[in-house]
């Protein structure tokens, strides 16, 4: 109990709950990305419910993570040598993960570019992915983002409930946000590949994470904030033509 007053009252530990939070919602990101692209695949009965399913899944698991903190921070030892890098099991993680999800988002292109539908307005149309191989996926990609976001919480702070809120709060915005993301997805097709590319990149990124070349993340995202903008942009000036050409007809 004297442990959490004096937490309470130590503005050190506030200012890393503030910092930790904007890093597991920042980065967060990336998973959010993946599941209203993969869940928008299913029939719009079984989306939101899925979404919730597999985030709520993803806070347990990474509420568990956080308990077996100590092995977390071990799996940065290194196990074996190759091509230079000393290889731990994060990287083995990271690489897997990386791996993944660049297959993941060129399947997603490849689908996206091949199978456009009869009226050619570029929206993905369901496919055989089920609920439960959804969720599996999101479990899945979730893991690698988890554990790489917990060995870089330790190195912030030492203490554990500061983790458990920052992990809570940044899955709580993940869980309110999913909804209106997927739709404002579904609504702007387009979006779609600018998203697959932002997995691409992200994939990338993991691998050369993986193999030890430190990769800083603001620079990604500053990249697909840029990118945001610009399609944002483009989206604008195609209501704007729309609209005009409709004022003419009329």
């Amino acid at each position: 109990m004297d442990y959490l007053v004096a937490l309470v009252s130590d503005p050190a530990a506030w200012a890393a709950l503030a910092t930790l939070v904007v890093m597991e919602v920042v980065l967060g990101i990336d998973n959010l990305i993946f599941i209203s692209i993969l869940t928008n695949k299913l029939p719009p009965a079984h989306r939101e419910r899925t979404q919730k399913i597999g985030i709520a899944l993803a806070l347990i698991m990474r509420l568990g993570l956080l308990g077996t903190v100590a092995l977390i921070v071990r799996l940065t030892t290194p196990i074996f040598e190759a091509f230079g890098h000393g290889f731990s099991w994060r990287d083995l993680i990271l690489i897997a993960g990386g791996v993944f999800l660049v297959w993941k988002a060129t399947k997603e292109i490849h689908h996206h570019v091949a199978h456009d539908d009869e009226n050619g307005n570029g929206e993905i149309k369901t496919s055989g992915i089920t609920p439960l191989s959804a969720i599996g996926q999101i479990l899945v990609l979730d893991l690698v983002f988890s554990i790489d976001s917990i060995v870089t919480a330790v190195g912030m702070t030492e203490h554990i409930p500061i983790m458990f809120i920052a992990v809570i709060a940044a899955v709580t915005v993940m869980l309110f946000a999913a909804g209106p993301l997927s739709r404002f997805i579904e609504r702007n097709p387009t979006i779609v590949m600018l998203a697959l590319g932002f997995l691409l990149v992200i994939g990338m990124t993991l691998i050369a994470e993986g193999f030890g070349s430190h990769v800083p993340k603001g620079y990604i995202y500053a990249a697909m904030a840029f990118s945001a903008l610009v399609e944002g942009l483009n989206m604008m000036s195609r209501r704007a033509k729309t609209k005009r050409r409709v004022e003419q007809r009329n």
